[in-house]
């Protein structure tokens, strides 16, 4: 393994939204980023960040993270979601997306959550299969559901 895997910390936040960028794009949705560095600062080093992220970096170069929040369940409790796992393109196939993710379970397993949930788009068919070789359950009879902040908006002014 020639890359480290560590917590991010802010100096590694442009990176860490350099691949959230490339992530909209090979999800087809390259114009829905609308954070910024300053907001992943704040949100993420404020004191009560919102979210923890793991960074794989090889040679001084953020080449992956996994970015995840606690939750919680009103059947498990304490719960980890994990918001988004990505290394950048040129670098995968290394193993570094498969030790973020160890990381985050390990994480989990370490400070005694119940659960660690996430979501896979349904035809990243090399993302599903590497969850359920490792013991995850694909959930295909539930949706993720969301509402947007212009519908979030329209809703509670039509209410």
């Amino acid at each position: 393994m020639d890359f480290l895997i560590r917590l991010g910390q802010e100096k590694d936040m442009q990176a860490v939204l350099d691949l959230i960028t490339e992530l909209a794009i090979f999800e087809k949705e390259p114009d829905a980023v609308k954070i910024t560095v300053d907001d992943l600062i704040k949100d993420g080093f404020s004191e009560n960040p919102k979210f923890k992220v793991f960074v794989a970096e090889q040679e001084n170069n953020i080449i992956g993270i996994a970015l995840f929040y606690e939750r919680y369940s009103t059947w498990k409790g304490r719960t980890i979601h994990l918001e988004d796992l990505i290394v950048t393109q040129e670098k995968q196939k290394i193993g570094a997306g498969k030790a973020l993710y160890t990381a985050v379970l390990k994480y989990a397993y370490d400070n005694n959550y119940n659960r660690v949930a996430w979501e896979v788009i349904d035809w990243n068919t090399n993302a599903i299969n590497f969850y359920k070789s490792t013991g995850a359950t694909y959930l295909n009879d539930w949706s993720v559901v969301q509402m947007n902040k212009e519908n979030l908006a329209k809703f509670i002014e039509n209410s």
